[in-house]
């Protein structure tokens, strides 16, 4: 069948919102696609430390490893490096959590959960004869010694737990079989998370300073790998104004033709790398995995607040607050109702959001309105095959919105991937998982638009969808090539200072922290 292109390319004031409108409609429509998930619902809009962001899963692509997976939980959205003195630690009365459906019924079989716990070190300076505590995290830089701790006012340390079976039943209980993920590297159940990139003066060798936050951990029964929680750099690359602006571009223009509104941004990542054989426990070869947060379902805010105690938690119930498997769904897919929902809910429990799904709802209006072809073929069957069920042959596994991953699947080394993934035929990258270098903007764009009724998948066929071939695209991209090559992956983050206020050099920063080994 001949290609099919009826996008115009923008001539006019009312023809560019025509084509902004059109990519708005194709980013809704991608039901369970997309790319991130940064403020995408009222109620964690004021809880940003327990705002999942982005999840990666993927086999480990770093010389050696190729016998793991990672699995990496990203929180706290579009920090700005020099946003001291307290910058971006996590929350102590939080649950943060990695889920792992190895038997596709939707339910997790493992869950993987850090807790972070604060402890001021109480430096002080004798001023005038007293001794005065002082008001930074820092009282000198911080460099490669021992532990990383020398001169710092405040310690961020956290645990991982392993639970089998189910954590979400009731008010979010968590199963009794549970294991402690001990510190292979300096012994006990405690893991330090290094300080934000405060800026050059204060970590002269912040990557050498990371690194001493590098940790071995161990569930035991041969379930050891690695395991890193502290700041990056943003990895999600997206013009976030122009999305949200009624999608204010070009989608058919240059892949690298616009500006990342992320650039200078970091986040908080959770990262974890584990055998293939520790997650898959021996059911098949295909996982799904998403992350979520809890808070107290009770809690009282205290009137004389303390540094270790500034609320307290009434109850030992949890709810969950955040969510996120495949990415962007709650963002543009989800309405506006039911975002808190969703956030609170459960794989196994998705059938209730199906309808989003099936019969995305702003594609239609549009071609009401602006004669836009969308695709026809209700229910969305190649949806539902790429981001609900998986792919049949490649990741299929139960019935639920998670990230999926093929673990026979060998990874595809760093300088060989295409940032399309399966789209573009590198059947190691998304949606079979999702790496830090795939552009699921762009290939969730595609297939949101009947990409896949264009590939004789017997999902649905080439008319229903007539700009299924169409070169859809936000304009902005990341590769892997700009990315590590080595566990966590994400670069490190940019520093507090020198900032972008005071001239800060965007070429020697990337060049600084880009595609390395790291």
């Amino acid at each position: 069948m001949q290609k099919q292109n009826p996008l115009p390319r923008p001539e006019s004031r009312l023809v560019q919102l025509a084509s902004s409108l059109t990519l708005a409609a194709t980013v809704v429509a991608a039901s369970l696609a997309g790319a991130s998930s940064h403020r995408e619902a009222p109620f964690v809009t004021e809880h940003p430390k327990v705002d999942g962001t982005d999840f990666y899963l993927f086999r480990s692509y770093e010389p050696g490893r190729e016998g793991y997976v990672t699995l990496i939980a990203n929180y706290n959205p579009l920090q700005d490096a020099y946003g001291g003195p307290n910058y971006f630690t996590l929350d102590p009365s939080a649950r943060y959590r990695i889920h792992v459906d190895n038997d596709g019924d939707s339910v997790e079989d493992l869950t993987f959960e850090f807790r972070f716990l604060l402890f001021n070190q109480n430096i002080e300076l004798n001023v005038g004869g007293e001794n005065v505590p002082i008001p930074l995290l820092a009282a000198a830089p911080l460099v490669t010694s021992p532990g990383g701790l020398a001169g710092a006012n405040q310690a961020e340390l956290f645990t991982v737990r392993r639970f089998r079976g189910e954590t979400t039943a009731g008010p979010a209980q968590a199963s009794d079989d549970v294991t402690v993920g001990t510190n292979a590297t300096r012994g006990g159940v405690f893991f330090a998370k290094p300080f934000d990139h405060h800026g050059l003066k204060t970590f002269p060798d912040y990557d050498g300073y990371a690194d001493l936050f590098m940790h071995d951990v161990d569930f035991g029964g041969g379930c050891s790998g690695r395991v890193f929680a502290g700041q990056r750099r943003e990895a999600f690359a997206v013009n976030l104004g122009e999305v949200f602006d009624l999608v204010n571009l070009d989608p058919l223009g240059d892949r690298d033709g616009a500006g990342n509104a992320t650039e200078f941004k970091n986040v908080t990542s959770l990262a974890l790398e584990l055998p293939i054989d520790c997650l898959t426990e021996g059911n098949g070869d295909v996982l799904g995995a998403w992350t979520t947060a809890l808070l107290p379902k009770v809690r009282r805010l205290e009137e004389n607040p303390t540094y270790e105690r500034p609320e307290t938690a009434l109850t030992k119930e949890w709810v969950q607050v955040s969510r996120l498997g495949m990415p962007l769904v709650n963002e543009v897919v989800i309405g506006l109702r039911d975002k808190n929902l969703f956030n609170s809910s459960h794989p196994r429990d998705d059938l209730q959001f199906a309808t989003y799904v099936t019969h995305p709802t702003l594609p239609a209006l549009l071609e009401l309105l602006f004669g836009v072809p969308a695709p026809t073929n209700f229910p969305r069957t190649d949806l539902l095959a790429a981001f609900v069920t998986g792919i049949s042959g490649v990741n299929e596994l139960g019935f639920g919105e998670m990230l999926r991953l093929n673990t026979a699947i060998p990874p595809t080394p760093r300088d060989e991937q295409n940032d399309l993934g399966v789209a573009a035929g590198d059947l190691a990258g998304f949606p079979n998982g999702r790496r830090p270098g795939d552009d699921t903007v762009d290939a969730a764009l595609r297939v949101s638009m009947g990409l896949l009724c264009h590939l004789s998948l017997g999902v649905c066929d080439p008319e229903d969808a007539p700009v299924g071939l169409a070169p859809l695209t936000d304009g902005t991209r990341l590769p892997a090539t700009e990315l590590g090559n080595a566990f966590p992956y994400l670069n490190s983050p940019l520093p507090g200072s020198p900032g972008i206020a005071a001239g800060y050099d965007r070429s020697e920063a990337q060049a600084a922290t880009a595609g390395t080994d790291r």
